[in-house]
């Protein structure tokens, strides 16, 4: 393998311009910077992270906190992350919480501790008073998505706004009987955010001045799978059909589609659709949804706790910053 003073030959500079140039600490001109690289990188030349570590004194390494691995929102916000910190040379260590709580201790008291990493991201985990404090003791920038915690800096998304905007939108359509696909209790964990998105739906129809329909609202689990039985009751049994389904969560949305199609109503003609999230294959199936865009929210806070780092302090004073969404009006929603 090269060594730095082989790329410092190549390059026509001392090892010291290598060094910064290749970590991106300290002033070395553009010109100086291309050099090195092209000359690293023609000599296949990769700075170890050990030797990186020691001079300093960080990791290159980032930790990420999430609950679920295997969800299709947290694996979009995690390539948002990734993306934007491997841009900077940054690693990841994913640390998954589980339902398990002493698991859960674990990771606060044991695997963040270690000094493995430069900073934390933590992903739609509420975090209670213990496991807030330890990671201020850890001393390390922590940036939140998800939720409000007074006590770190928070990028949210408002939950209830959201699903306001969801529902505003199908009233502006002309639907008055209109259903709700929420999420069971064991679903409506960190931030309660099926319980926002039922509540932005409520004031939603509260102030248009339509009533709510408890036979309308049907509970799931945030999957293609729950979206679809939980259409099927609605459609399915006697009584009152809804003329459009708010469901709180484009999965849910996708499978109330499949759903509809399947006892042949025609959706949008039959049946309109919202969905929220911004899921991938929203196009595809040409849904309506408030985008979220997870992409965007984990390239942001890498993107925060990368200048956390830069600046070189954690500042007492927390920053609440609100993440954006929009409405994406497409083929599943019509007029009544």
């Amino acid at each position: 393998m090269a060594s730095i003073d082989e790329v410092a030959r190549l390059a026509g500079v001392s090892t010291a311009t290598v060094s910064r140039a290749l970590s991106g600490r300290g002033h070395v001109s553009e010109s100086s910077r291309e050099r090195v690289r092209a000359a690293a990188h023609q000599l296949g030349y990769v700075v170890s992270s050990r030797a990186s570590s020691l001079a300093s004194g960080r990791t290159k390494n980032i930790g990420v906190v999430v609950p679920f691995l295997d969800r299709w929102f947290f694996s979009a916000v995690l390539s948002g992350v990734s993306s934007a910190l491997m841009r900077q040379g940054y690693d990841i260590t994913l640390y998954n919480i589980t339902a398990d709580r002493d698991v859960r201790s674990e990771v606060f008291d044991t695997f963040l501790r270690r000094q493995r990493v430069d900073a934390v991201i933590a992903v739609s985990i509420e975090l209670d008073e213990n496991e807030t404090r330890q990671l201020i003791d850890l001393g390390l920038p922590v940036i939140a998505i998800g939720g409000p915690n007074p006590n770190l800096d928070t990028l949210t998304v408002d939950d209830v706004a959201v699903a306001q905007l969801a529902t505003e939108h199908l009233i502006g359509l002309g639907h008055r009987d209109i259903a709700h696909i929420g999420a069971n209790p064991e679903f409506d964990l960190d931030f309660h955010i099926p319980t926002n998105r039922r509540l932005g739906f409520e004031k939603g129809l509260a102030t248009a001045g339509i009533p709510l329909n408890p036979a309308f609202l049907e509970p799931a689990d945030f999957t293609v799978g729950g979206g679809y039985r939980a259409a099927k009751q609605l459609l399915g049994r006697p009584g009152p059909r809804p003329t459009a389904v708010f469901a709180a969560s484009d999965e849910m949305a996708i499978g109330a589609i499949l759903a509809a199609r399947d006892l042949g109503f025609r959706v949008p003609e039959d049946l309109s659709i919202v969905g929220i999230d911004g899921h991938e294959l929203g196009e595809f199936f040409q849904l309506t949804t408030v985008d979220q865009f997870p992409l965007g929210q984990g390239e942001r806070a890498a993107d925060a706790v990368l200048a956390k780092l830069e600046d070189g302090t954690d500042a007492p004073a927390r920053k609440h910053a609100d993440l954006p969404f929009e409405l994406i009006v497409r083929g599943t929603t019509s007029r009544v």
